[in-house]
């Protein structure tokens, strides 16, 4: 797949996209990352994105234009995705989807908001990583492409990883052990030394809905 990012730091995604997963998934072929600085998409000399917002206020609302047009030389079809506090939370599900996907575009505000014309009218859809607001929209994009890229052919060296992951096709996973059997006191649960697959599955069955249930407010 192709994954687009739209960013006034495209320098941002450098050195996290060359390293682990997300390297190992474009090595094997299974995505190419296309990071546009969307400076290059303003037409005077101070290359600017942002202006102050209509109706008075603090902070400056970065420009519609240059996001129409990085996103119109891409080519680029949905998803087109702004991340944006305003939008629906991220999930383990909009991960599969564009996972299974061919293209995937990420736009990246910063300063005070984007003007909304880009969210109503560009944007296919507004994401968000939970309630808190980010200095810009790279980190929450990193997000968002590390969890869909992790799924693509080639990225992972056991691709059946993921899928004992939390919120795959269900609520939080079961705890995870590995050697020493003891440290400092502390045991690892004797079912998961037992050799028994089918009481092992029980107990991680088990264990995932119980943290489920205790962590609702969480996942809301």
């Amino acid at each position: 797949m192709i994954i687009n990012v739209v960013t006034i730091f495209p320098d941002f995604f450098a050195t996290p996209l060359g390293l682990s997963i997300p390297a190992r998934a474009a090595a094997a072929g299974s995505v190419t990352f296309n990071v546009v600085d969307l400076r290059d998409h303003t037409h005077d000399r101070h290359r600017t994105v942002d202006d102050t917002p209509y109706g008075g206020g603090p902070g400056m609302v970065m420009k519609p234009a240059p996001f129409f047009e990085a996103v119109e030389s891409l080519g680029a079809t949905s998803p087109i995705v702004l991340m944006s506090a305003r939008g629906r939370r991220f999930t383990q599900a909009d991960a599969v989807r564009f996972a299974a996907g061919e293209q995937l575009t990420v736009l990246c505000g910063h300063y005070k908001d984007v003007d909304q014309r880009v969210a109503d009218h560009l944007a296919t859809e507004e994401l968000s990583l939970g309630d808190f607001v980010l200095s810009g929209g790279e980190p929450a994009a990193l997000a968002v492409i590390d969890a869909t890229v992790r799924l693509l052919p080639g990225a992972m060296s056991d691709p059946e990883s993921a899928y004992g992951d939390s919120f795959w096709e269900r609520g939080l996973s079961a705890p995870s052990y590995t050697r020493p059997p003891e440290y400092r006191g502390h045991a690892v649960p004797e079912v998961l030394l037992s050799g028994d697959h089918g009481k092992i599955a029980e107990w991680r069955r088990r264990e995932g809905e119980r943290l489920t249930r205790e962590r609702p407010a969480e996942r809301e």
